[in-house]
């Protein structure tokens, strides 16, 4: 693991310790989210790309822009307009410049459904706030995933489960989780390939073909162009997860729907 990243889970192991000290004042998150495998379909059957478009204030790389609330909202009714069939909002505050507060604004001022994108390592992270995906990174939980998914399940939250290997993987498909997330980020590195999607993809299909089960397949990170949606496409994904080039584009309504319409 990548020294940033080991920082980030330290970080968060620090969040996590507030988070207990003042676990009584939280509410217990349970609710009915929005049905994002119904848009996946839906975007399928018109012969578009899934695009979950991220609200992505840094990355460990660096700042990309200040986003507050209400920027974060006015981002996500831009990136919804364009056709993203989900939003997603970073909420690691020490790494990423994310917040609870940018995620529960973007909810509320969009329809379509939310993923909490951050660092989950323990169960009460799920009761800040209420969204309606949450990530599950298996490279930092490894077979604690498995758990992590059913108690998100358990809350409400579809998991979006996210691998960078084949050993990951195969924690991945020991799961409930019904989306899988390949990382074409190594996480050791930080360095980004698309083969990353390439390779992992068709293990996925072969193993529902085999098993009689259906996952949804998501590619995250690195994908830049059309000729990037049409890689990990090709290759096997249903969607794609994309933050860095939409926030740093001239024109976030006109770069998610250019990812949207990648096809045509």
């Amino acid at each position: 693991m990548h020294s940033v990243i080991k920082e980030i889970v330290k970080a968060t192991e620090k969040r996590v310790e507030d988070i207990l000290a003042r676990e009584n004042e939280l509410p217990d998150i349970n609710f009915k989210s929005r049905d994002i495998l119904a848009n996946i379909k839906k975007k399928q059957s018109e012969n578009k790309v899934p695009v979950i478009s991220e609200v992505k204030p840094a990355s460990p790389r660096g700042k990309i822009m200040d986003i507050s609330p209400f920027d974060a909202a006015k981002i996500a009714k831009k990136m919804e307009r364009a056709g993203a069939i989900a939003i997603s909002v970073l909420t690691e505050p020490d790494f990423f410049d994310g917040s609870i507060s940018n995620l529960q604004n973007v909810r509320k001022n969009v329809d379509i459904p939310v993923l909490r994108k951050d660092f989950l390592i323990d169960e009460v992270q799920m009761n800040e706030s209420k969204s309606d995906l949450l990530l599950i990174i298996v490279g930092i939980l490894g077979e604690s995933s498995k758990d992590m998914v059913k108690r998100a399940i358990e809350h409400g939250f579809e998991p979006l489960v996210e691998v960078h290997s084949e050993e990951e993987l195969l924690i991945a498909l020991d799961t409930d989780t019904r989306i899988i997330g390949i990382n074409n980020r190594d996480l050791r590195t930080l360095e980004i390939s698309l083969e990353m999607t390439v390779q992992l993809a068709p293990m996925i299909r072969n193993f529902d073909k085999e098993n009689g089960t259906k996952h949804i397949i998501i590619s995250e990170s690195g994908i830049e162009n059309i000729s990037d949606v049409i890689k990990v496409i090709d290759a096997g994904a249903d969607g794609i997860l994309v933050g860095t080039s939409i926030i740093k584009s001239n024109d976030i309504y006109e770069k998610t729907k250019e990812l949207v319409e990648a096809l045509n």
